[in-house]
């Protein structure tokens, strides 16, 4: 069966990058399909093709604000459901490098809705939308393209529910936002392109998650605790309220160090992390179910953007291009940034220009790449290059959570740049710098041991 193009698009996946993609091209497109392999539900549930939905899920202070420019009032929509929301150093315990963070105002919001519930919310935003279909219990078979290959002209499905022939969507724009299991380095080799370069950093990731009943002061006024592994504690959790009167734990370490999803194995490793603050809630918490498994052997990226020559007609983004390191929360959040990419991107351009736009959220996904991939070399058994500057960066850091244990002005400008807020650079502005060197340089020491501090910085700087 055929369809005759209705000045359409159509985007593989319905998980958050595609309602997002879906969301964007609504403005420009007639007709946008959105074609999904679960059966999408109607209410806040877990389904199959989102393995992580049991997990926390971080939403960091840029993608919040991403997604309230994509969706107006979303935010306090999530919390008029019951999400949970308050200040991310004031009313979060933060550990990093091994310091627990001083509370005070950061200004940036901590949302703790579930995964199903905010892909709830969004899904019914987008099924709103009069322009927008979707079509879930189907599979990609592959695309279709003029006989060159220069252009893509639409997707073949197969709808599993009825077992009906394959299907034909042809489109003006097909958006791949399948995840990380992509395919489509497989069909550009296909259609003559080359493949996209891939990075990986091997990060060995296992972590499990577990819900539990929450009760009027089980966190003592707090919303969460966030504790992150170090290089000399390489075991982190975070413990999060969310919706329903409920409290969510995920506990992980790398390079296989997992934790067991037996229960009493689960409470024997969150005793062995280094702050005991989620130990001593779970000793009184009440259980709601079994521990819950989860894997991500590596972090990859896909260069999309170093690729000279790109049939026309599709599009990438989501995981499809990136996926993160979850402990680092980027991933939802890169979606959201990508999304307003991809909006700027097709007011600008009557017919989208693949490789002008893998080149624009390239830009976007540079920073937190850097960011989680310099996180994740920090562990000495890690393998990759490192480079001075990130060493330096790496040290300098470990500097300023030292100073924040004390300091809460130095915790917000983490927590800033952490969440995607303030550039980098921001934490080498003279300000924090000199409260760094100040937390970090005791009184005693000398002019002269105080000089590789000062070196180190301008190195930074270039």
């Amino acid at each position: 069966m055929q369809e005759t193009p209705r000045d359409r698009v159509v985007v593989l996946g319905g998980s958050i990058a595609g309602l997002l993609a879906a969301r964007v091209l609504a403005e420009a497109y007639a007709d946008v399909v959105v074609v999904e392999r679960d059966e999408l539900p109607q209410a806040a549930v877990h389904r199959r093709g989102v393995p992580q939905s049991r997990h926390i899920h971080g939403l960091l202070a840029a993608g919040q604000q991403a997604l309230e420019q994509l969706f107006d009032g979303l935010t306090a929509e999530l919390v008029d459901l019951g999400a949970p929301a308050g200040d991310m150093l004031k009313d979060v315990r933060c550990c990093f490098g091994g310091h627990r963070l001083r509370s005070g105002p950061s200004g940036l919001l901590a949302l703790q809705a579930s995964r199903p519930l905010l892909e709830h919310c969004l899904r019914a935003r987008v099924r709103a939308l009069p322009s927008v279909r979707f079509v879930d219990r189907c599979d990609v078979a592959g695309l279709t393209s003029t006989a060159d290959g220069g252009r893509v002209t639409g997707a073949r499905v197969v709808r599993r529910v009825d077992g009906s022939a394959e299907q034909t969507l042809t489109a003006d724009l097909v958006v791949d936002a399948t995840g990380r299991g992509s395919r489509t380095p497989a069909w550009l080799e296909k259609l003559g392109y080359p493949r996209p370069p891939v990075e990986r950093v091997q990060i060995g990731i296992g972590y499990a998650s577990r819900t539990y009943r929450r009760v009027p002061g089980l966190l003592g006024g707090d919303l969460a605790i966030l504790n992150a592994a170090t290089p000399d504690h390489p075991r982190g959790g975070a413990m999060a309220a969310m919706e329903n009167d409920r409290l969510l734990v995920t506990l992980y370490g790398i390079l296989g160090d997992h934790p067991p999803t037996d229960p009493v194995g689960f409470a024997d490793f969150a005793a062995t992390l280094q702050f005991r603050d989620i130990n001593e809630v779970l000793r009184d918490a009440e259980p709601l179910d079994d521990p819950i498994p989860f894997r991500h052997p590596a972090s990859v990226r896909y260069r999309y953007e170093r690729l000279s020559t790109f049939p026309d007609g599709l599009l990438v983004m989501g995981d499809a291009v990136c996926t993160f390191n979850p402990i680092y929360g980027q991933g939802m959040s890169m979606a959201a940034l990508q999304a307003l990419a991809l909006r700027a991107h097709v007011q600008q351009h009557t017919r989208p220009q693949p490789v002008t736009f893998f080149r624009q959220i390239g830009r976007v996904v540079d920073l937190p790449w850097s960011m989680a991939t310099g996180g994740d070399l920090a562990f000495p058994a890690v393998v990759g290059q490192r480079s001075l500057q990130m060493r330096l960066l790496n040290g300098y850091l470990a500097k300023l959570h030292a100073g924040a244990a004390h300091d809460p002005q130095l915790g917000r400008a983490f927590l800033r740049v952490a969440g995607l807020v303030d550039p980098p650079q921001a934490l080498l502005a003279p300000g924090v710098a000199a409260r760094v060197l100040k937390s970090s340089v005791p009184r005693s020491r000398s002019a002269q041991t105080d000089a590789p501090d000062h070196r180190a910085d301008r190195q930074l700087r270039r």
